[in-house]
């Protein structure tokens, strides 16, 4: 596929030659962070419905939710690639509107690019979206819209048999033309074949260190989702806890007349001809 978003070609051009940097933004704060910071690709990721909206799964978050989340992430990124998870509403009960979905993420919120997960239709889905120019991420290994339909949230491709799979579905969306392939919960092992094989960017989540490049939910990397720690996230920082006592600290500082001081209040002008109720 030829790319008009000279980002993606950006992107693509690195492989082999330097690894690719993604984190999830779910907002402009953020997404403004991690703009700046230098990160290659923000994933404004359907784990917003479970870090953010409290959901138990990604299956239940909408499209309007991703779409004005999306719309957000991009007003605040001047330079990454921005792509849009396509919620499981989106594609995976109605595939006649993946087309459609696809679009409003891309020509009205912004997005540069869209992300699959790999289903029955999968194939077919990523087709139609190549065909009428909106570039693919696709998504294998454990795909979490549809974790039951793989025995729960487990690693993938542990044996021969489903590793062959796995390799089947990463050469049928690299020769479909999508730019890149997350790779989830998977053996080091076979994301390194599939890696080798495919043109198209390999990011890996729990998949080892052979993919071209690496994605972290940003609520794990900074250690604020405390419910559920898998073994490939790697905490960068504990921002809990630090957000925790500075809101102790705020709350003592209110009870003890502490805060707000005169430097952080506001005085008003004074005269001779100052009304005597304001004197006080």
């Amino acid at each position: 596929m030829y790319f008009r978003n000279k980002k993606i070609k950006d992107i693509i051009s690195r492989k082999g030659k330097e690894k690719i940097t993604m984190l999830t933004a779910y907002d402009f704060s953020f997404a403004s962070i991690l703009d700046e910071a230098g990160i290659d690709i923000i994933l404004v990721g359907d784990s917003m419905a479970n870090v953010v909206l409290g959901m138990s799964s990604t299956k239940d978050i909408s499209f309007k939710e991703m779409f004005n989340h999306t719309r957000a992430v991009k007003r605040a990124v001047k330079r990454a690639l921005v792509v849009a998870d396509m919620p499981y509403v989106s594609y995976q009960i109605n595939k006649k509107r993946a087309l459609y979905y696809a679009k409003k993420f891309v020509e009205e919120a912004g997005a540069d690019a869209v992300k699959l997960e790999w289903f029955s239709h999968c194939e077919e889905i990523t087709r139609i979206l190549i065909k009428n120019n909106i570039a693919v991420m696709g998504h294998i290994g454990l795909t979490p819209q549809t974790a039951d339909k793989l025995g729960g949230f487990k690693v993938q491709g542990k044996d021969s048999e489903k590793a062959l799979i796995l390799i089947k579905q990463a050469d049928t969306l690299d020769k479909l033309g999508v730019f890149s392939l997350v790779i989830e919960c998977v053996p080091s092992k076979v994301s390194r074949l599939i890696t080798e094989r495919v043109k198209s960017l390999t990011i890996g989540i729990g998949a080892g260190n052979s993919c071209d490049g690496q994605v972290l939910v940003l609520y794990d990397l900074l250690g604020f989702y405390k419910r559920i720690k898998p073994k490939f996230v790697r905490e960068y920082a504990d921002l809990s806890s630090l957000v925790s006592k500075s809101v102790r600290d705020f709350i003592s500082d209110i009870k003890n007349g502490i805060f707000p001081s005169r430097e952080e209040s506001f005085s008003m002008k004074t005269g001779k001809d100052f009304p005597k109720i304001l004197k006080i």
